[in-house]
């Protein structure tokens, strides 16, 4: 990879922002409140709270992971940005059953939750084989 760290591109900013999983973290926050702002009213407190805290809680963690030092650290974060993004997964399926958002915001978040697991678990297996010894 370039500049020989682990999933980063060339870019100039904070380090995390560099991370191809956080960015498409950071997207799927932004569609989650977009599609949890037409949830009924008696959810804002229940499954709109829930969802955005996963989506955010998987941004976040990459963040604070690509600040700790060594891959061991950056593991640990990303396996929780991995199990928020398992639990916004469902939450989205949920949402889905009961006919809550239009189909069509519901899918683009739907789409970028997949998304965001594939990279950040791509992220977590390739840190994961530099936290071990061989």
């Amino acid at each position: 990879m370039a500049n020989g760290t682990i999933g980063l591109t060339v870019y100039r900013g904070k380090r995390y922002e560099r991370v191809k999983a956080w960015q498409a973290c950071h997207d799927l926050v932004l569609a989650v409140y977009r599609v949890t702002q037409r949830w009924p009213d008696t959810e804002r407190f229940g499954m709109v709270t829930q969802a955005r805290r996963a989506a955010f809680s998987a941004a976040a963690n990459i963040a604070e992971g690509a600040a700790k030092r060594g891959p061991r650290e950056f593991r640990r974060f990303l396996d929780m940005a991995v199990g928020s993004l398992a639990e916004l997964s469902y939450t989205m399926r949920l949402a889905r059953e009961l006919g809550y958002p239009t189909r069509e915001l519901l899918g683009e978040a739907e789409a970028l939750c997949d998304h965001a697991g594939r990279l950040t678990w791509g992220l977590y297996k390739a840190v994961a084989e530099k936290a071990e010894p061989r």
